[in-house]
């Protein structure tokens, strides 16, 4: 397989699919800064505006199984090419929708292809790259996220802010075909379509082991999510920080999801289960730390940007660790463990809501957050122990 390789010895192809994602992360993430402008501009409440977050995320939960088996008879650039085809398709309709119904149908159409993208942009970016290296090629694909969260979202709520929602969509929409002209040359193209026996692909998911890893994926975001959705009030109503200041302390999570990003990586390939524990160990205490530090602002911005490091210092070895276990249906199962990140992301929404609906303060969100991932920490500890006791063997 010919392989275009920088400077640095880093295949160009990982730089196709770091911009594309890039583009994904900004789409998605953008609009948590943009309700308001949303909410005046259609007439909707904020809570129906925050929908438009929800929807995303369920639609990127519904369509990674569907959209993996639709995309199974192209070639794996193809398919690539194709899905970032949807998203510039549904960031258009987005900046032109006229009303709040169409912009919904239009970020579900967008999120159709998040899932599936990863998922087998994961798997091409494993394959550039000797297997020492995975845990990195993933990641610098990755990175393309967590820029979006340090240049793409905080540009794009700025330019929404100044020139009205729908020129962030305009220039989102204006990223798709640059990603889509470096993924065509860069990409190899000796990624062929596969024969995919659905069933069989069914029945490899089904696995307990497989089952496992996606819930621990769920659990861990759930927990994540659970503080990370109301950082805002926690900032302005906790530690008494003024409006202004949400946009430079939500830059500095963004810079600890680049650091978390790569550091987990570099550590997932010297020892992935370990990895993968220490993390979940250090996000478990950097939640809890927020219900104790909360009202102290030095250190409630030092807690955000840790936030950000054990974040996504746990995503290399959870996804890696999908892979590895889901062998028979590698496509699906990565796309499916996006889904799961996506579930996460909705379930810590609505489970930092009841917590606040039900009067226990966002100074409780911390425990209940750290409570949560305790249980995916078990979990996984448990999951390691039946590997080591019983390898586990794909379906044939």
């Amino acid at each position: 397989m010919k392989k275009e390789i920088s400077s640095q010895g880093i295949p160009l192809a990982l730089y196709a699919l770091m911009a594309g994602a890039f583009g994904i992360g900004t789409t998605e993430f953008v609009i948590m800064g943009l309700l308001p402008e949303v909410s005046r501009d259609l007439q909707v409440s904020i809570p129906m505006a925050g929908l438009l977050i929800t929807g995303y995320a369920l639609g990127v939960a519904v369509g990674a199984p569907i959209m993996s088996i639709l995309m199974a008879k192209f070639s794996r650039k193809n398919s690539l090419l194709w899905l970032m085809g949807i998203f510039t398709l549904g960031n258009l309709i987005c900046a032109i929708a006229p009303d709040y119904t169409t912009l919904m149908i239009a970020r579900v159409v967008t999120s159709f292809a998040h899932g599936t993208f990863f998922g087998i942009g994961a798997i091409v970016a494993t394959e550039l790259v000797p297997k020492e290296k995975r845990a990195f090629a993933l990641a610098l694909m990755f990175t393309g996220l967590t820029v979006a969260n340090v240049i793409g979202v905080p540009a794009g709520t700025w330019l929404g802010q100044m020139l009205g929602w729908r020129s962030t969509f305009w220039v989102v929409t204006m990223i798709g075909p640059v990603a889509l002209a470096a993924l065509y040359y860069l990409l190899p193209k000796d990624h062929h379509a596969e024969k995919v026996n659905v069933k069989s692909e069914i029945t490899t998911l089904l696995q307990p082991q497989v089952i496992a890893g996606l819930l621990l994926t769920i659990i861990a975001d759930t927990g994540l999510f659970t503080v990370l959705t109301y950082l805002a009030p926690i900032l302005t109503d906790v530690a008494l920080f003024s409006p202004t200041a949400i946009s430079p302390v939500f830059l500095l999570f963004g810079v600890g999801m680049v650091i978390g990003n790569i550091l987990g990586a570099k550590l997932a390939d010297i020892n992935l289960d370990k990895t993968l524990i220490g993390a979940l160990m250090f996000i478990i205490a950097i939640l809890a730390s927020f219900s104790l530090f909360a009202h102290n602002q030095i250190a409630v911005v030092s807690l955000v940007g840790l936030l950000g490091i054990a974040g996504f210092a746990a995503v290399p070895s959870l996804q890696i660790k999908i892979l590895e276990k889901a062998s028979g249906a590698p496509t699906l199962a990565s796309a499916m463990n996006i889904g799961a990140f996506n579930i996460g992301n909705a379930a810590g929404a609505w489970v930092g809501g009841m917590v606040i609906s039900h009067g226990l303060g966002l100074t409780s969100l911390g425990w209940i957050a750290a409570s949560i991932v305790f249980v995916g920490l078990i979990l996984a500890v448990i999951e390691m122990q039946l590997v080591s006791s019983k390898p586990y063997s794909p379906p044939a």
